[in-house]
């Protein structure tokens, strides 16, 4: 089978299986039924993906890309603490709307294999918060505030998705996104009035560790190197 005719068989083969997947979870996506779906043998289903878990990884990151199509199509704003906010919403929004889907990406993952789509995904939010901390507005360092952002916006997607439609706690999301993002972030509405002098030194070291980042400086790769370490143990003893 040449390239070509792989790659088109593969794309039939992922849109049926996502068409299966929205219409009836992931019971329904048995290698048999998506052959049929597709039209395919299954030698050719395996020969592509190689078994069920290689299907499933594909379809995965198929949902992903549809992901990331929404996020790619939101422009940033000048506030990187208010690109985190609709960001968040935009990944609620995606895993209501296609529960099925997010289940698969987010729910049912196996330990220490991760879709290459979903560290696309994070790597576009830890660029948000290397944004904020540029712009003085971050507590903690980026990969810490951006690893806790997405965990609990998961989890927070997955209970809502697991709840009962007519029981569902609409303002849960809401609740939760503000909560994190007052531990992590200076927001304007989002932190209180009084902040400690421990915090501020912290937010001005990321800050300063952000934008060495940004230009040159007088310094040596080494002093840099040496510069970014304090700074990093100043925002995390704080």
């Amino acid at each position: 089978m040449s390239g070509e005719r792989t790659s088109a068989t593969r794309e039939r083969v992922l849109v049926a299986a996502a068409g299966l997947l929205a219409s009836g979870g992931s019971e329904a996506l048995s290698t048999r039924a998506v052959c049929a779906e597709a039209g395919v043998q299954a030698p050719t289903l395996y020969r592509i993906f190689g078994d069920k878990d290689g299907l499933l990884d594909a379809v995965a990151g198929y949902g992903f890309e549809r992901y990331l199509a929404e996020k790619h199509a939101m422009a940033p704003t000048e506030d990187p603490v208010a690109d985190l906010r609709r960001g968040w919403d935009t990944h609620v929004d995606f895993g209501l709307t296609h529960p099925a889907f997010y289940v698969l990406m987010y729910g049912t993952v196996r330990p220490g294999r991760r879709p290459p789509a979903a560290e696309d995904a994070l790597a576009m939010l830890s660029a948000t918060v290397e944004r904020a901390a540029r712009a003085g507005r971050l507590r903690v360092p980026v990969d810490a505030a951006a690893q806790t952002i997405q965990a609990t916006c998961v989890g927070v997607t997955l209970a809502l998705i697991s709840a009962p439609a007519d029981t569902r706690d609409v303002g849960l999301s809401a609740r939760v996104r503000v909560t994190v993002l007052t531990s992590l972030t200076t927001c304007p509405d989002a932190t209180g009035p009084h902040d400690s002098a421990d915090a501020a030194v912290a937010v001005h070291a990321l800050t300063l560790n952000a934008a060495l980042g940004e230009q040159p400086t007088p310094l040596s790769r080494p002093e840099t190197a040496l510069l970014r370490e304090w700074l990093e143990r100043l925002a995390a003893s704080r």
